[in-house]
């Protein structure tokens, strides 16, 4: 499988370690990157980086689309009409594949992919969403891209990718600000800041671990830690008559909404 980047950023990096580091030979892999240090540090790696499209570059079995948002549709004015039967997969959060499709003059083998930044460690989950037109073997093509640096899921509706984007895609954040909370809250009861950071992060780390491992539902290992009349318990409590979990929710349709809009947004003509 031969695979072009347009984009040489951190998630394309990423995932061109990834790559390598599943076996892919840099002669598999190829980037078209503007930046000039960029070039130079994806072509020590081994992978070809050039500065604009070329024969070579589009000679590809699957082309990702690794540039902001809001570049891309000028970034793709040099592919219109080029491609033939490739593959491609757009890792650019909130652009809709119709938009892609016009914008590449209407190529419909098409994978919206939405990453997350745990992939920068190899630990990253991604929703992934295809058109009609891409093949059982594409597919399995887009999985093993993204799979690369994490774990992927498919959705079978391209607005499940907006139910992605709020849950995985800004999860990080949610994540990293309860880690906040939960620090400050230890510091508040009198533990040194650099322990209650520890605690916080090392408690989530492994109880995230835990919760990916065991085939026990997150609610019944939650129970399983909740003494009756215990610690526990009274924190939960505490939880529950602030509403946690319709604070949860309310945040992550406010994402999913975001992201309509921004599809629409960056969509246009």
């Amino acid at each position: 499988m031969n695979i072009t980047f347009l984009g040489g950023g951190n998630m394309a990096s990423a995932l061109i370690g990834g790559l390598l580091g599943q076996g892919f030979s840099g002669a598999d892999i190829q980037v078209v990157e503007r930046s000039e240090e960029a070039r130079a540090r994806l072509a020590a790696t081994g992978v070809r980086a050039v500065a604009a499209f070329d024969e070579a570059a589009l000679a590809c079995d699957v082309l990702v689309l690794a540039v902001k948002p809001q570049q891309m549709r000028e970034a793709l004015a040099d592919v219109t009409g080029r491609l033939d039967a490739q593959l491609v997969v757009s890792i650019a959060a909130g652009l809709r594949l119709a938009d892609l499709s016009r914008w590449l003059g209407g190529h419909d083998r098409l994978v919206r992919a939405m990453p997350n930044t745990p992939a920068l460690i190899g630990r990253g989950m991604t929703g992934l969403y295809a058109t009609g037109g891409v093949s059982a073997a594409q597919r399995e093509a887009a999985t093993r891209i993204m799979d690369a640096v994490g774990e992927s899921v498919w959705v079978a509706e391209e607005s499940l990718i907006d139910a992605v984007t709020a849950l995985s895609g800004s999860g990080p954040a949610y994540v990293f600000h309860f880690i906040e909370a939960l620090e400050a809250a230890g510091s508040q009861l009198g533990l040194p800041a650099e322990t209650a950071r520890r605690l916080a992060v090392g408690t989530l780390a492994g109880a995230s671990a835990l919760a990916a491992q065991s085939p026990e539902s997150p609610a019944l290992l939650r129970e399983r830690v909740t003494s009756r009349g215990g610690t526990t318990e009274a924190a939960l409590r505490s939880m529950a008559a602030d509403d946690f979990s319709g604070v949860v929710a309310r945040a992550l349709a406010a994402a999913a909404a975001r992201g309509a809009e921004l599809g629409v947004q960056l969509g246009g003509d």
